[in-house]
């Protein structure tokens, strides 16, 4: 279950950079788009916490509690994609303080997820 959560959560990781680009560009991508990101993003949320309530990994390697600290991040992401989806709905501004933050907290999620992976 774990590489099936890892390679969820790349798809999503790439499909949010490709969000942040065309923001940074000022031509925000369809609603769709970014809904799809959150969805495929979930889901990858869902596999990894699956995933966690298998047997431990990474005990002797010292990396034991990177699974559940990266999903304590990515479970923040989502709370902050979340809260992105309303600062739209209310208005059409406001959101890139809240999309430096989805995304530093995601891309540490997935970080300690890949050092999880590599050295578990």
């Amino acid at each position: 279950m774990l590489p099936l959560a890892l390679a969820i959560l790349s798809a999503t990781v790439v499909a949010g950079a490709v969000l942040a680009l065309l923001h940074l560009r000022g031509s925000p991508p369809h609603w769709a788009v970014g809904a799809l990101h959150g969805v495929v993003g979930t889901a990858g949320l869902g596999a990894l916490l699956l995933a966690l309530r298998g047997p431990p990994r990474g005990v002797r390697t010292g990396v034991a509690a990177f699974g559940l600290v990266a999903a304590i991040f990515a479970t923040a992401a989502f709370a902050v994609g979340l809260a992105i989806v309303a600062l739209l709905r209310r208005s059409r501004g406001g959101t890139g303080l809240a999309i430096a933050v989805h995304g530093m907290l995601a891309i540490t999620a997935y970080v300690l997820l890949l050092a999880y992976v590599a050295l578990g």
